[in-house]
């Protein structure tokens, strides 16, 4: 079967051509991440939520493989992402009774809600 035809590089004036779904060449694939943790999260996220998150997720996400709003609505959705119910940022911990998994729809919610009342 053939492959889709390769796409130039999203940079400015990068001559590369790409098959990466972000759409960044390899050459700047790793410079763009870099720009999007300083730039668009505005804080560092390694820094935020510590060396042993990337475990602690993982093993949560396994032990609550559907997101947890969808089920309590009768729907079965795969969660992809873990959330603290009460923010790091306000002292949240990453105690499992402060985690929830959800589905990205859910999680974007979440946040949007929390931003129209703040």
């Amino acid at each position: 079967m053939p492959r889709k035809p390769k796409r130039p590089c999203r940079y400015p004036g990068c001559p590369n051509l790409t098959d990466n779904k972000s759409g960044w060449c390899d050459a700047h694939e790793k410079k763009m991440q870099q720009h999007y943790e300083h730039f668009a999260r505005g804080y560092d996220h390694r820094a935020r939520y510590g060396g042993s998150w990337p475990k602690v997720r993982a093993r949560y996400l396994h032990a609550h493989p559907l997101c947890e709003r969808c089920a309590a609505a009768g729907r079965y959705v795969k969660a992809t992402l873990v959330h603290h119910i009460l923010p790091l940022s306000e002292g949240g911990t990453h105690d499992e009774k402060n985690l929830m998994s959800l589905c990205v729809s859910c999680h974007e919610q979440i946040h949007q809600r929390a931003k129209q009342d703040g």
